[in-house]
């Protein structure tokens, strides 16, 4: 049975897009069938597994404003392209987003069963994937609520910095309500520490509070604060094709292996 994993976090530069591209990939290196859909208009999931967001025909916009294709509505297998990048090509595929996205929210605001499009989308695909990971756009609205409603569960990336559980208490809030409301299943995956530096006093602590406020659901992988995590993108490769020996490609690979475990 396919796992869908929404990586979710309101906040914005804690690592949501970093641990979607470099999780999916070490999930895929892993000979798991993943597939990363980008539901963020910045579009940095897409381009930082390689895309170029000019030769895309169809996005997820298509998808979720269910834009018809020769008399049939847009789907995944109709957007979904395989990650061009030797060795992955079996094993992961994308769902790019465009900036268009950023215009969903205005055009569902009077559709019918408007939280439940990407739910909708992903029964084609169930069947084509063990993991789907889906990178979520630094906000709480109405795209957000369509992620949290298709998702088995949500993992959030807490950066160990000073206001890293600013905001934390508003997502766990929209998380019960979806729960309550929408997705009854949806169970949270776990809190993923990121931009972790143990020299520092301020991130050990950070560290600590985080372990308190998700009492056994903290990962026990932690994401160090590495260049090379930050250089990749740059390439349009993940961590463990730009540099595997990385301190950074190591905790991702720490990570899928969790998961997978």
């Amino acid at each position: 049975m396919v796992k869908i994993i929404a990586v979710c976090n309101q906040k914005g530069g804690v690592g949501k897009t970093t641990t979607s591209i470099n999780l999916a990939a070490c999930l895929a290196a892993s000979e798991r069938r993943t597939l990363i859909i980008d539901m963020d208009a910045q579009s940095n999931a897409t381009t930082g597994i390689g895309i170029n967001k000019d030769e895309i025909e169809l996005s997820m916009y298509d998808v979720m404003t269910e834009r018809e294709l020769d008399g049939n509505l847009v789907g995944i297998r109709d957007v979904k392209i395989p990650v061009p990048i030797a060795g992955f090509k079996k094993f992961l595929d994308i769902a790019p987003a465009t900036p268009d996205l950023a215009g969903v929210e205005i055009e569902l605001v009077n559709a019918m069963a408007r939280e439940k499009r990407l739910k909708s989308a992903l029964q084609s695909v169930a069947d084509d994937y063990d993991y789907i990971i889906i990178d979520s756009p630094p906000s709480l609205g109405l795209i957000t609520v369509n992620v949290l409603t298709a998702a088995t569960s949500v993992l959030i990336p807490v950066q160990c910095e000073y206001f890293a559980l600013e905001g934390l208490a508003e997502l766990l809030n929209t998380i019960h309500l979806v729960q309550k409301n929408l997705n009854p299943k949806l169970v949270i995956e776990g809190a993923l520490l990121t931009m972790y530096d143990g020299r520092l006093n301020l991130s050990r602590e950070v560290a600590e509070d985080v372990r308190s406020c998700f009492s056994g659901r903290v990962f026990e992988a932690v994401i160090s604060r590495n260049v090379k995590l930050s250089e990749a993108p740059s390439f349009g490769k993940p961590i463990i094709l730009y540099d595997v020996m990385s301190v950074g490609a190591q905790n991702y690979l720490a990570l899928a292996k969790e998961i997978i475990g």
